[in-house]
């Protein structure tokens, strides 16, 4: 049994996924919904894992394990819980206000800027409520009909700069891939889903947020990664900034694209960091 006192632990991949539920009373406490998240995740990436080994038993006990937990779906519940108002809120207000000099410029009858919001929870946060932006929602298992249900690695690529968008959100949807390539495919798909250009001075946009533990807490992983990372698909940073325990970042891109190749590799020793990282394949 562990002891009731415990020294502070560097912060764990506990994460969610977008945004906002406000509810006045939380049906789980922070701590139940921070366990039932990283439950969640550590069974994802067994599951990665042993389909990766061809280990059907395993693949199937794994599966049984995710179910009795609830499946997605609760997982998205302390997801909403998380990131509701009373836990730190909505992640697209911080979009918003970094955005504000750009949509100032919008007004009818100019086209609306498009946003593909990946890993959508609500259709009210504050990116949906915005007058100057058509939100495109999608998610792996939609709660609202307003949200397409849809994996965005296998969304159609898009044939017409009408298809494109000019802002995609990724907020707490990168660490919930559990695969590190799949990660650096995902960042390397949202290039082909930005459209060149838009009707404000606005230049094709990435909104990415991760959990601090994500570069902060990593064997595997850093800050600088990430920015080297984005720099080869051709995004240069616009604005950043942490909490305690998340990072928000925006990313305009810059229309050159020469990604490179980024293994796994050893950054920080030590027993009590994570594995999270991203893979970049070149080319």
């Amino acid at each position: 049994m562990a002891p009731k006192h415990r020294s502070k632990r560097p912060g764990l991949l506990s994460s969610t996924r977008p945004p906002t539920v406000k509810t006045k009373h939380a049906a789980l406490s922070s701590k139940a919904t921070r366990t039932l998240i990283r439950s969640h995740h550590q069974l994802l990436k067994a599951r990665a894992q042993a389909l990766q080994a061809g280990d059907e038993a395993r693949v199937s006990s794994i599966d049984a394990q995710i179910h009795a937990n609830g499946g997605l779906e609760s997982y998205q519940v302390a997801s909403k819980l998380g990131q509701s108002m009373e836990r730190g809120g909505d992640s697209s207000k911080t979009l918003i206000d970094w955005l504000k000099p750009q949509l100032s410029e919008w007004s009818a009858p100019l086209p609306k800027l498009r946003v593909l919001e990946v890993g959508a929870l609500s259709t009210k946060n504050a990116c949906s409520q915005n007058p100057a932006l058509e939100v495109t929602r999608i998610d792996l298992n939609s709660q609202e009909p307003r949200i397409l249900k849809q994996n965005f690695m296998e969304r159609p690529l898009p044939s017409t700069n009408e298809e494109r968008f000019h802002l995609i959100s990724l907020s707490l949807v990168l660490n919930y891939v559990p695969d590190a390539t799949e990660r650096g495919d995902m960042l390397k798909r949202c290039v082909e889903f930005l459209a060149p250009a838009c009707s404000i001075s606005l230049a094709p946009t990435l909104f990415l947020v991760l959990p601090v533990a994500c570069v902060d807490n990593s064997r595997y992983f850093t800050e600088e990664r990430l920015l080297e990372i984005l720099a080869s698909l051709g995004f240069q940073l616009a604005q950043s900034k942490r909490t305690s325990k998340l990072i928000y970042q925006l990313w305009s891109h810059t229309g050159k694209y020469s990604p490179r190749p980024f293994k796994k590799e050893m950054l920080h020793p030590g027993h009590k960091r994570n594995n999270f990282t991203v893979i970049l394949r070149g080319g």
